[in-house]
């Protein structure tokens, strides 16, 4: 059998859910390279005590302080971006810690420079998550796909993925220096862009899938990236795979030229 009949519910559901929204004050206490123009960061703070959500899809506003700020109205007032979180968790002397990733291309936008060279113990304020999407079930066969803004997403699926389920996972980055480890129950295939625009690579790839290649069963679907994946991804997932469109998730991260888009986007 390929896919659900309607009158047999998929294996999985995708649950949404609204939390209350919090906002928190951090510190940059630490960051590590994964690969050039990629890099992982740690926010600590007493704030940040009890952190977390429920989902394994939510998505938190970082604002990076540009000076002093003692109120949520005035941190509020710097520049902010969307992002994913990544891990978090407790240390032993009542505060917590939060991590995040950050694609970086040069001293473009704020997020990424901030990220690559603010001073250690510099001020943040986190805000979210607002909601959070969890899988409930579990899917027959995954397919993850994203450029860089989208890997902490998908770091977060692949550990959903059992070992021996049928699973494609593709990132595109600009060559063999950016690639980024990822740890998954199967090899990932990093697709190069080189100097094409950015998603143009992916969806490449993505429409060279055929229908053949499905995986039997409930396939979940996660695909990622610049504004202009939505297309080549909703072909394959929908048209050519038939798959559930309310068990895919498909977004456009960021979308080239504007300043502000979700995630680790390169602008």
């Amino acid at each position: 059998m390929i896919s659900s009949t309607a009158d047999a519910p998929l294996a999985f559901t995708l649950e949404r859910q609204g939390l209350d929204l919090r906002f928190r004050f951090a510190r940059l206490v630490a960051r590590e390279w994964l690969a050039a123009d990629y890099v992982r960061i740690r926010l600590e703070g007493e704030d940040l005590a009890g952190f977390g959500t429920p989902g394994h899809d939510d998505h938190i506003r970082m604002f990076f302080a540009q000076g002093p700020a003692d109120t949520v109205e005035q941190m509020r007032a710097f520049p902010s971006r969307e992002f994913t979180p990544l891990a978090w968790g407790a240390n032993g002397d009542g505060t917590g810690w939060l991590d995040l990733e950050f694609a970086v291309h040069g001293e473009e936008g704020v997020a990424g420079p901030w990220a690559a060279g603010a001073p250690l113990g510099s001020l943040a304020g986190v805000g979210g998550p607002r909601g959070s999407l969890s899988i409930s079930g579990a899917p027959d066969g995954w397919i993850l796909a994203g450029d860089e803004t989208a890997v902490p997403q998908i770091r977060r699926y692949a550990a959903l993925i059992p070992d021996g389920a049928p699973a494609t996972i593709l990132v595109e980055v600009a060559d063999a220096e950016h690639e980024m480890p990822i740890d998954a129950p199967v090899a990932v295939e990093y697709v190069h862009r080189g100097d094409a625009p950015a998603s143009s690579a992916l969806a490449a790839r993505l429409d060279a899938i055929t229908a053949a290649e499905r995986p039997a069963g409930d396939v979940f679907g996660f695909v990622a990236a610049e504004q202009a994946i939505v297309k080549p991804a909703r072909a394959l997932l929908v048209d050519r795979w038939a798959l559930a469109p309310d068990g895919i998730v498909v977004k456009g991260y960021w979308k080239r030229g504007e300043d502000g888009a979700h995630h680790h986007a390169p602008h």
